[in-house]
């Protein structure tokens, strides 16, 4: 314990006296939010229709009806949930006989369904749901805030870790008593305390000024950043325990990361991607803590709401620390 506690106090000042990643850790998602919720500030021109059923016959049943957008959906509950979030303007199923669902707090969708009962008239029956909008920028902002601590947790321990390498720092730590688990214990504790505090930092500041939506427990939106921050520090670690090139190493998790960004659900909805797309996302670390951020801050949900997310976190958590702690090399081959 005692040269893990030396080893994560010294990891910790070191990044404080680095300005220039203290700053830069801080100001980066405050930009990015502040940028998008100017730019994206008006709403979408299409009216999105989600379809349950046959697609083919829902498409044949709209044809006369311009500037529509279809999407399917094989799960009801999900659909309507996103229907309840004004994410769509309609929900229609084709199947049996005709029905469609609007939201009754919707603006696009009174006008929508105006059209709809004008050209199909007396053909479809009529349900409701209730459900105030989500905007892009409500909606984007939990994955904003996981990219940045994504890139944080990556980068602020996997390079550090290949840099004590190359340099020879680790082959001084190999002659003293330190063991690799320590070691990496340490390092990833270190990253684990310095991201989610400069991530509370970005939160309050942004949170104060532009007032999004945090319906459920702060207590459990921690606990999910915790998890979600010691999946991605312990894959880092993984992809750091045996390389010693810099430039291999940042070759490498822009690999990883950039891929995570494009599949995890972060700038768009994954509802329209193909099922192996869909598939793929949920190997990612990222997809768990961004779809549990904004169960937590846009549904409100509990503790049960997100415990599949959590044991996914924490699975991947122990598994991949254990393999780096197995393959971690204090030396340059």
């Amino acid at each position: 314990m005692k040269n893990f506690l030396a080893l994560l106090y010294a990891r910790n000042r070191e990044f404080i006296r680095d300005k220039g990643s203290l700053s830069w850790s801080i100001i980066f998602p405050l930009i990015l939010i502040f940028g998008l919720s100017f730019a994206l500030s008006n709403d979408r021109y299409l009216y999105k229709v989600g379809v349950l059923g046959n697609p083919d016959a829902a498409q044949q049943m709209l044809r006369d009806i311009p500037h529509l957008d279809l999407v399917q959906y094989q799960d009801k509950s999900a659909a309507l949930h996103r229907l309840g979030r004004h994410q769509l303007d309609l929900l229609i199923d084709a199947g049996g006989t005709p029905h469609y669902w609007i939201n009754t707090q919707s603006r696009k969708a009174y006008f929508l369904e105006q059209t709809l009962q004008a050209q199909l008239p007396g053909k479809l029956t009529r349900m409701t749901v209730e459900g105030q909008e989500v905007g892009y920028v409500a909606w984007v902002i939990p994955g904003i805030l996981s990219m940045s601590l994504m890139f944080s947790c990556l980068y602020g321990v996997g390079y550090v870790i290949v840099r004590y390498r190359d340099s020879g720092v680790l082959k001084r730590y190999q002659a003293t008593p330190v063991t690799s688990l320590e070691f990496l214990g340490a390092q990833a504790a270190s990253r684990l305390l310095i991201s989610v505090s400069t991530l509370a930092i970005v939160f309050a500041g942004s949170y104060l000024l532009l007032d999004f939506p945090v319906k459920g427990s702060w207590l459990l939106l921690l606990l999910v950043t915790a998890l979600g921050a010691l999946s991605m520090i312990s894959l880092s670690l993984v992809c750091a325990a045996r390389i010693d090139s810099l430039e291999f190493m940042n070759g490498l998790l822009n690999i990883i990361s950039w891929p995570m960004m494009m599949l995890s659900g972060l700038w768009f909805s994954l509802d329209e991607a193909p099922a192996i797309v869909q598939q793929i996302s949920l190997l990612m670390p990222l997809t768990h803590l961004v779809n549990a951020a904004r169960t937590i801050m846009l549904d409100g949900g509990g503790i049960m709401a997100v415990t599949s997310e959590l044991l996914v976190l924490s699975l991947m958590s122990v598994v991949l620390m254990a393999i780096a702690a197995r393959v971690f090399r204090w030396q340059k081959k």
